[in-house]
């Protein structure tokens, strides 16, 4: 152990020189986490909407109302007839209209079941999808059971639908733990690949080879420099996090501590093992993309849903650790969930980190013994 602080101490002053690799390991990921952050946003607001009111009564005034002052849509135009609505969605000057037929608060007053017509450009599927959730609720709030966007016949249960952990349904608190593990992992991947591959470099690895250091000794100390500031630029992120997104801090912060130290060993281990590849700081740079940036970005269900994918990936996902470092930092920060529910998550990230560290080892010991 003595022999691995050595070399953490020497790749400490490196990274100190280093004033490139120190500002990348502390203060690039919370620049990436505001720049995402903020770009990357699944709420739909600002909805244009055309209205068509038939009836103009004081029932249906009081639907359009709910649907302007919802916050989702911004009225935008009053028409006559579906003529209107067609030019104005093909200028794309509305992506909605709301069509309230005649007899439509007579029929609510004598607790029949009025259809009110949504109209939504599907040209965004996605959107269009989000804007039937909208409306779908703003009518229910409007007027109970007794008015339904889908059906003129009256529901016969009435449905309370009650959403935990995310009730406003803000896609901050989905995609920030998603950032956090992508910005960890691409950090902490490129700049351990890098290490390793600019000793190699600059002609400083057989002098390495020729010490009475063994592998694993050498691998440990390149790894815990780089472990503690990647560490400390998580903890930063989280904080800002915290502080521009309102992200919830449900559980102990002793649990994301250790959680993200499981994680992080395993992202260092994927970066030891590609220096031990790469012969040249490019082609270690564009490994550790490759085997961070689009798994952890694709396949660990950060944007896209597993469950939703084709079988084969479905099964890679399972090596990705990104995918069980997401459910155990939504399940601390966002439930609240104690370490005991978390066991098959973390015991993934262990295995991960067992693995790559050990291959990491394996191949240091091959090159140089």
């Amino acid at each position: 152990m003595r022999k691995a602080i050595a070399v953490a101490r020497k790749e400490l002053r490196q990274i100190a020189r280093d004033k490139v690799t120190l500002f990348m390991l502390l203060f690039i990921p919370a620049f990436l986490l505001v720049l995402y952050g903020y770009a990357l946003n699944f709420d739909v607001r600002h909805v244009t909407l055309a209205v068509q009111d038939r009836d103009a009564t004081a029932e249906s005034r009081a639907v359009v109302s709910a649907f302007v002052n919802s916050g989702y849509f911004d009225f935008t135009a009053r028409v006559g007839g579906e003529g209107e609505i067609e030019s104005l969605m093909d200028r794309n000057a509305v992506r909605a209209a709301l069509v309230i037929p005649e007899g439509f608060g007579r029929r609510l007053r004598q607790a029949h079941s009025p259809t009110v017509q949504v109209i939504i450009d599907g040209d965004n599927a996605n959107i269009a999808n989000t804007v039937v959730g909208y409306a779908t609720r703003i009518l229910g709030s409007v007027s109970g059971p007794t008015v339904s966007a889908a059906s003129t016949v009256a529901p016969p249960l009435s449905l309370e639908t009650r959403i935990w952990y995310n009730s406003e349904l803000r896609s901050a608190l989905f995609l920030v733990p998603g950032l956090i593990a992508y910005i960890a992992m691409i950090t902490a991947v490129v700049s351990t690949a890098l290490s390793i591959v600019r000793e190699k470099e600059n002609g400083t690895m057989e002098q390495i080879r020729m010490a009475p250091l063994g592998p694993a000794a050498y691998v440990v100390g390149k790894s815990i420099p780089y472990f503690l500031l990647s560490l400390a630029g998580e903890l930063l992120i989280v904080l800002v996090s915290m502080a521009l997104f309102d992200l919830p801090m449900r559980g102990s912060w002793g649990a994301l501590i250790l959680v993200i130290s499981l994680f992080l060993f395993g992202a260092l281990g994927t970066g030891l093992f590609v220096s031990t590849v790469a012969e040249t700081q490019q082609v270690a740079f564009q490994m550790s993309l490759l085997l961070a940036y689009l798994p952890t970005l694709m396949l660990s269900g950060f944007i896209f849903p597993i469950s939703s994918m084709p079988q084969v990936l479905q099964i890679i996902t399972y090596v990705v650790p990104a995918r069980y470092f997401l459910v155990a930092l939504r399940g601390i920060v966002l439930k609240g969930s104690a370490l005991a529910t978390l066991g098959v998550p973390m015991g993934a990230m262990v295995i991960y980190a067992v693995i790559v560290l050990g291959l990491a080892s394996v191949r240091f010991a091959r090159q140089h013994g």
